[in-house]
């Protein structure tokens, strides 16, 4: 059976979640900085065991912001861009939309204001 890829709707969903959470934020921190880190490096550096690293570790993968590769008989994570970045694009997106709303309500506004201004007795 293969694996559909999810849509954009899905990444953005899971990618939201992911970062809800303070620790996995900072694990994404730590990450970027460091380049690569096994989970143990990670857990000395926060103030959560490895066994729950290994857990937000997990639903950053999952996320597809973070990827494991083994080396030998540690597993070495380091950040992956692509679900973050289609994250930003939403974001972009949606930011611009209401930049548009809103230019849209101030056009009108100050139309508003000059035909009144305009209509009014002296």
């Amino acid at each position: 059976m293969t694996e559909e890829r999810p849509g954009a709707a899905e990444v953005v969903d899971r990618v939201l979640g992911a970062l809800a959470d303070p620790t996995r934020r900072q694990l994404l921190d730590l990450l970027a900085a460091q380049g690569q880190a096994t989970a143990t490096t990670l857990a000395e550096r926060l103030p959560v065991s490895r066994q729950a690293v290994v857990k937000h570790l997990t639903v950053l993968d999952a996320a597809g912001l973070v990827s494991g590769t083994r080396v030998g008989r540690e597993v070495r994570y380091a950040v992956r861009p692509a679900a973050l970045n289609a994250t930003a694009r939403w974001m972009s997106a949606l930011a611009a939309d209401w930049d548009r709303r809103l230019a849209n309500i101030k056009r009108v506004a100050e139309a508003a204001e000059r035909d009144s201004r305009s209509t009014r007795p002296d």
